[in-house]
């Protein structure tokens, strides 16, 4: 336990570092990892790999599914779940097959294990790179959405590869039932748990056993999910997609609280997944060694892996892209003769990623038997060399190949920006409309003073109606900089002065630290009432 928080406080300050220096934590983490591993001394980074499964899969899982479109996602659902299911399928399959041409010794079952663990791409890089390059919104909604259930497809695939290797899957019929017994009881407890914490969430005053109960949803979708023999990982997206798509019903402070809840724990399980790779990889490779293999035979193998996960992806692709409604759902009616360069860049956005290496971490050291896992470290090494080849190769062109084939779709930025401005006009207009209905009597006051109130509001929302369209088509920073030049700055420094005075009170012995915190949280909302009315947009 003592070398985990130890793990986890270094984990975190190599990300800070990274971060603060614009390099790709995840690759300094690895290397962190393996170098730290190199120094003698008694380093057991032994993970259960069920607690990889449990643990760590589900919050991020969860996650990426509340930040998801469901509209979107709905739209697209044909090239989603063609690329997301289907592909992810032929993927297993076809890697499977190579993995076991090309390392004779894996045995079929467990080279399904490495095909499974390997398909599923990860988008966040890629849409992070596609948002600030301005991709046609089909193609980042598609990436998006399929790197969403491809998660749950490749991971259902990997239950039942894994189950028939340790032995309790014996036929493909019985596999194939649990599979559709998987999905379906997945769907269900994921939906039905999401339609309870809907509930629960807006009739629960308190911020605090919200957020809690943000935080126990993934696990208690996946725990009973796969208690009922479903897809744990399908029951988390699915209620991640339902409470995602109801978040503007939940309560402001509770959803403010919960994105930055949300986002430690991205952080923290992602740096942490990394971390134990690079530490791992050491032992991994002295292990491999010890067994008399090539090394060097072996990484050579792991390159050809790579080289058919890269063009698996790209033949699906461009397969796809020949299907009359796929293509015009993804590219538009007008775009046909650019098919091929939008394809080429969907076909590049195959980067691998941290549920890759939790899927090759969480595969059992041992049978049903007590036999071991027929070349679990072999997987594991060319997990590795997939995930750190795709980020390499693809990760670090993606942004030139974009501009290259001049993909980009500069009047999106536009679009968004009207339609932002008309939606906010709407929102002052019956907010406006609300005060002007309003009666003085409503408000428990004299006329006299409630009127005094109302004016008052209506002067603030005029306000800020017109700060918001000052904003509309400028970036979060220049709307930030904008904000602080008028009277969000001004208040924010009222609210200092404030605190400064409230501080000074204390200090003075005129109140004491429980007056001093009661009043500190109150001016503290309101700071991030005004930090998320201006970064959020």
């Amino acid at each position: 336990m003592a070398q985990l928080l130890l793990v986890l406080i270094g984990a975190l300050l190599v990300t800070a570092f990274a971060r603060s220096r614009n390099i790709a934590a995840p690759l300094l983490l690895v290397l962190v990892g393996l170098l730290v591993s190199l120094i003698p001394g008694p380093v057991d980074v032994r993970v259960d790999p069920e607690l990889l499964l449990t643990v760590v899969l589900p919050p991020l899982l969860y996650s990426a599914a509340l930040q998801s479109s469901y509209l979107n996602f709905r739209a697209y659902f044909g090239p989603i779940a063609n690329h997301g299911v289907l592909q992810v399928i032929a993927t297993s399959l076809v890697i499977g097959w190579v993995a076991h041409l090309v390392f004779p010794q894996l045995p079929p079952s467990s080279a399904l294990v490495l095909g499974a663990v390997v398909s599923p791409p990860d988008a966040v890089t890629a849409s992070a790179i596609g948002r600030r390059l301005h991709l046609p919104r089909g193609i980042t909604t598609v990436f998006g959405g399929e790197s969403l259930i491809n998660d749950a497809a490749a991971l259902t695939v990997y239950r039942m590869a894994v189950a028939a290797v340790v032995g309790s899957t014996p036929t493909v019929a019985e596999g194939v039932q649990v599979f559709v017994l998987a999905v379906l009881v997945g769907l269900g407890v994921g939906l039905a748990l999401g339609v309870l914490a809907q509930s629960a969430r807006t009739r629960i005053p308190d911020v605090g056993v919200a957020t809690v109960l943000s935080i126990l949803v993934p696990f208690t979708a996946y725990l009973l999910a796969e208690q009922l023999q479903g897809s744990g990982v399908l029951a988390v997206i699915s209620a991640g997609l339902y409470l995602g798509h109801h978040q503007p019903r939940a309560r402001a402070a509770g959803r403010l609280q919960e994105q930055t809840v949300w986002n430690a724990i991205n952080l923290l399980l992602e740096s942490l997944v990394f971390s134990l790779i690079g530490l791992q990889l050491h032992s991994l490779i002295l292990g491999i060694h010890a067994s008399g293999r090539d090394l060097g035979l072996l990484l050579g193998g792991c390159c050809a892996v790579l080289l058919a996960v890269m063009l698996v992806r790209a033949g699906w692709m461009f397969g796809a892209s020949v299907l009359p409604g796929l293509s015009r759902l993804i590219h538009g009616r007008r775009d046909r003769r650019r098919i091929w360069r939008r394809t080429l860049v969907l076909s590049w956005t195959g980067m691998r990623g941290v549920v890759t290496l939790a899927a090759a971490g969480a595969i059992p050291y041992t049978t049903e038997t007590g036999a071991p896992f027929p070349e679990r470290e072999l997987i594991q090494l060319v997990a590795f060399v997939v995930t750190v080849g795709t980020v390499l190769l693809q990760g670090t062109t993606l942004p030139w190949l974009i501009r290259v084939l001049g993909v980009s779709d500069p009047e999106q930025a536009a679009r968004d920006d009207r339609a932002e401005a008309q939606a906010r006009r709407t929102a002052t207009n019956a907010a406006l409309a609300y005060l002007e209905e309003l009666r003085p009597q409503d408000l428990g006051m004299p006329e006299k003073r409630s009127r005094a109130v109302i004016d008052r509001m209506k002067a603030l929302v005029e306000h800020q109606g017109m700060a918001a369209s000052e904003q509309v088509g400028r970036t979060p920073d220049e709307r930030e900089t904008s904000a602080r030049d008028t009277f969000v700055d001004l208040r924010r420094k009222l609210l200092e002065v404030e605190r400064r005075t409230m501080a000074d009170e204390r200090d003075a012995g005129r109140i004491d630290d429980e007056v001093l915190r009661r009043v500190l949280r109150e001016l503290d909302l309101q700071e991030a009432a005004l930090d998320s009315s201006w970064r959020n947009r």
